[in-house]
């Protein structure tokens, strides 16, 4: 520890220690010239005889020096002084690491936000609960009655759903989102209010006894700008008068992690939103969405989930008719049953960006191995003079950090600033869903990380070549020497970096087929030249009989519209429409227990009027479809599609005529079948379907269809005129069909993005890894390849000899990558529709682009090649 006084002095120290060596050099000259030498023999001899003044001077210093920190300042420093002389080198080396560590920053900043994070609530590690779908008998509000007062696991349980209501504060209403929880639903998340109080359990006594809203706090900012005034004001809910009780904490918006919902009212209120409710009924499965609560201390998951099922066995025995009970799986809350499809894809995500870090790194490697050669002559005098092998390496792996720090500093800016985008992007304008992944520390702490790590990675590559330098025979040979014709592990590098470049590639341009072929796929309806107008009458405060009479005005009103040609309504939602869907449990008409163990399928349902299948395009095979006469007392009839009736009659032909029987005991008279279609998702295998008339199951919620070969600007400017005609205060929406449907391929439509983005990183990759290869065969063969020019050879064997190896590594890695591609697009199915791994024009675009590749990466080397001059090349060898 002697250094530590002498760090505020060591200028002195050094400039003492030189002027010291300069005096013992003259003295020791001025007696070799006192012995006969001439001064010039005599300076010669004394340096000889003290040594390598600046290595004597270096050992020296390192007294005085603060160890560790004077040695990587003096290092960074020049390696700094290296990367100068090579700018080209060096920005091309931080942009390929700044791509490819901001790439695996924002991939982690996805998952981190997703599936990392929990919930903004207290103790959000012991909150477990059902998801949405897998025991549609969890989604009655009976069912969880009797399972939040029966279980033993849980210390309470709550339960919400989601309405989408107008809202109204006496001026500009307009459309809302927002949650229908139990009354213990903010007990069970034990949060406290920002402003005003909470509703409890104790404010409820029965339907529509509760009508109070909490509003969250993103809403009350941007809503009511922050008044704190505003708790004990009524809103209006669909016309229905509603109390403002508080406030929610910022940033809770609920229990799903993605939903950004603007307020919460209590469960029991809702029938008063719509005219009816679904709380009564035991076998409904829409009035609730999720169960959640916290577990008690020392009960593990296992435990609970047995709890659980034991109470669903319970409810299965003594109600069968409308409970029938599955294993039921409990998770966290947060992503809900969209859980395991996003952990997996963004995993997915997740290991593709490593491997576009391991290709870029292998990149570098190979460029830095080229760097090295070209400085072979640099590294064999440093030696010469002797320097350590030590110092060397030291020296190279500090310009391998500097770059892979600038390439990680420039990276996670520009994944910070695109995940603080996405966390406001709304990709879907009719859906209150955006991606909690606003950056943290997190992100900082991984991109460091992963550039330290990328940065010895790459940087160790031309350790084996330094440590075996022979510095005398590098001077001897020049740098240029050939190389042996072996496989090595640049090889190897360069070829995996190929394969993984051309699997990208290939999984993009599937991707990119498959989607195009989703857009253009058979539905079961036809999206084009197909508006919709979307209205819930009872947010006009319409109820009964006054449903059916407003919405046949709406149906007359669309119809008079000039280039109108067909119009239909569907009641809630169309099929494909924001993953929404209604199922009903169907029994073969012999049956007579109609316990849910005995159902004979359980298809999609839809209520529709006259008209619906013309105006959405379905094609109708066999009978006939609906007519106003199909209303109120008449016979209870149904048309369905050709999956139904394959798996309950047989055959198309004879399920005309024939019976089936609804839940509740009805007989309906199967009279048409239509086409097949998509209802849920578009990779969805064949489902049953089953269309009812609307006039004889009047809602107030619907959508219209309205087909027309109109602008679809002008049209819809037409159906918002008739509709002020008819009522101007009733709040519609009018989008076109195809808009609709942004829900279901927004899986497709990521995967298309995310995977054509790495795959124009794979393409970079390749050029620059192919480019390095290139470089340093022709730097490697320099002298070769003069004499061969010199001797006459023709440019093509000069191209061959330079660059024959660069590209049959290309063609190697190449069809390997293909061959990974096809296996690998077969995954995408689940999530392209459509995806289809060997679409000739797939197949031509991967060769084609790996093609382009190789001649783009290749050309300024093979121009190099081409432009040697021997006689220059070897004047200076």
């Amino acid at each position: 520890m002697n250094w530590i006084p002498n760090v505020h002095r060591r200028r002195k120290l050094y400039d003492d220690l030189s002027e010291e060596i300069r005096l013992h050099l003259e003295e020791r000259a001025e007696q070799l010239m006192g012995e006969g030498m001439s001064p010039k023999e005599a300076e010669q001899g004394a340096r000889r005889a003290f040594g390598n003044r600046t290595l004597l001077e270096e050992h020296s210093r390192e007294v005085w020096q603060w160890p560790a920190m004077e040695s990587i300042w003096a290092d960074m420093r020049f390696a700094l002084r290296q990367l100068r002389r090579s700018p080209g080198f060096a920005i091309a080396a931080v942009l390929t690491l700044a791509l490819a560590i901001g790439a695996n920053a924002v991939v982690f900043g996805i998952f981190n936000g997703m599936i990392l994070r929990p919930l903004d609530v207290p103790q959000a590690e012991s909150l477990y609960g059902t998801e949405y779908g897998n025991n549609p008998g969890w989604q009655s509000y009976p069912n969880y009655l009797d399972l939040r007062d029966r279980n033993r696991s849980f210390d309470g349980l709550a339960a919400f759903s989601f309405v989408f209501p107008g809202f109204d504060t006496g001026k500009d209403p307009s459309g809302s989102s927002g949650y229908t929880t139990s009354g213990n639903y903010f007990d069970v998340l034990r949060i406290q209010p920002y402003l005003g109080r909470f509703y409890h359990a104790a404010d409820e006594h029965g339907p529509n006894s509760a009508p109070f809203v909490v509003l969250t706090h993103a809403f009350w900012h941007s809503r009511f700008q922050d008044d704190r005034g505003v708790v004990g004001r009524t809103v209006f809910l669909n016309k229905h008068p509603f109390t403002i009780l508080g406030v929610a904490p910022p940033g809770f918006h609920g229990t799903v992690s993605f939903a950004f919902i603007d307020f919460f009212m209590p469960m029991v209120n809702e029938g008063q939103l719509y005219g009816g409710s679904e709380l009564d009924k035991r076998g409904s499965n829409t009035a609730v969405f999720e169960i959640f609560g916290h577990l008690k201390p020392g009960v593990t998951l296992t435990q609970a989930t047995a709890d659980v099922n034991a109470v669903g066995a319970y409810l299965e025995k003594n109600y069968p008719q409308d409970f029938s009970h599955k294993s039921t799986p409990l998770s966290r809350q947060g992503l809900t049953a969209f859980g395991g499809a996003v952990t997996a894809f963004v995993a997915g995500l997740m290991l593709l960006a490593g491997l576009i870090l391991l290709a870029a790194c292998a990149n570098l490697g190979s460029l830095f191995a080229a760097r090295a050669s070209d400085r072979s002559r640099e590294v064999a005098l440093r030696l010469a003079l002797g320097s350590s092998r030590k110092r060397i390496l030291r020296g190279l792996l500090t310009e391998a950090l500097l770059i892979s720090l600038a390439g990680g500093a420039l990276g996670v800016l520009g994944s910070v600033a695109l995940l603080r985008r996405l966390s406001t992007w709304q990709p879907i304008a009719a859906a209150p869903a955006r991606l909690p992944v606003a950056p943290d520390a997190k992100i900082y702490l991984v991109a460091l990380l992963l550039a330290v790590v990328s940065g010895l990675l790459f940087g160790i590559v031309p350790v084996r070549q330094v440590l075996r330098a022979n510095p005398y025979e590098i001077v001897k040979a020049g740098s240029s020497a050939r190389g042996g014709r072996r496989i090595t592990v640049r090889d190897v590098l360069l070829v995996v970096q190929i394969a993984i470049c051309a699997v990208l590639v290939t999984s993009s341009l599937v991707a990119v087929r498959g989607l195009a072929r989703s857009l253009r796929g058979n539905f079961g309806f036809e999206p084009r030249n197909a508006m919709l107008l979307n209205a819930d009458l009872a947010q006009g405060g319409y109820g009964g009989d006054q449903t059916s009479a407003m919405k046949r005005r709406i149906f007359d009103a669309m119809g008079t519209i000039p280039g109108v040609e067909h119009v239909g309504w569907v009641n809630d939602y169309p099929p494909l429409a924001y993953g929404s869907n209604f199922r009903s449990n169907v029994y073969k008409d012999e049956t007579t227990d109609l316990r849910q163990a005995n159902t004979a399928a359980t298809p999609f349902r839809y209520n529709i009027s006259p008209g619906y299948f013309e105006a959405a395009g379905t094609s109708l095979l066999t009978g006939r479809s609906f007519s106003w006469d199909d209303g109120k007392g008449a016979p209870a009839v149904a048309v369905v599609n050709r999956e139904f009736a394959v798996k309950i009659f047989g055959s198309v032909p004879q399920a005309m005529g024939r019976d089936f029987k609804l839940q509740d005991g009805t007989r309906v008279e199967v009279v048409g079948v239509v086409e097949d279609g998509k209802y849920l998702s578009l990779n969805e295998d064949p489902q049953p379907a089953i269309f009812l008339p609307a006039l004889q199951s009047p809602s107030g919620a619907f959508y219209m269809v309205v087909r027309s070969e109109r602008d679809p600007e002008q049209l819809a400017a037409a159906m918002r005129s008739k509709m002020r005609e008819l009522d101007a205060g009733l709040p519609v929406t009018v989008t076109s069909w195809k808009a609709v449907l942004s829900l279901v391929l927004f899986p497709s439509q990521m995967a298309t993005v995310s995977l054509g983005v790495l795959g124009l990183m794979g393409a970079m990759l390749s050029i620059t890894g192919i480019f390095g290869m290139a470089a340093y065969s022709v730097s490697k063969r320099l002298r070769e390849l003069g004499i061969r020019i010199a001797l006459g050879a023709p440019r093509k064997e000069v191209l061959q000899a330079a660059l024959g190896r660069p590209l049959k590594l290309l063609a190697i890695g190449s069809a390997a990558g293909l061959i990974l591609g096809l296996l690998a697009t077969k995954v995408l199915a689940y999530i392209v529709y459509q995806a289809t791994p060997r679409d000739p024009l797939v197949l031509a675009g991967v060769v084609l682009a790996m093609l382009l590749l190789g001649i783009v990466a290749t050309w300024i080397p093979a121009q190099r090649a081409l432009s040697v001059d021997p006689l220059i090349l070897l004047r200076e060898e």
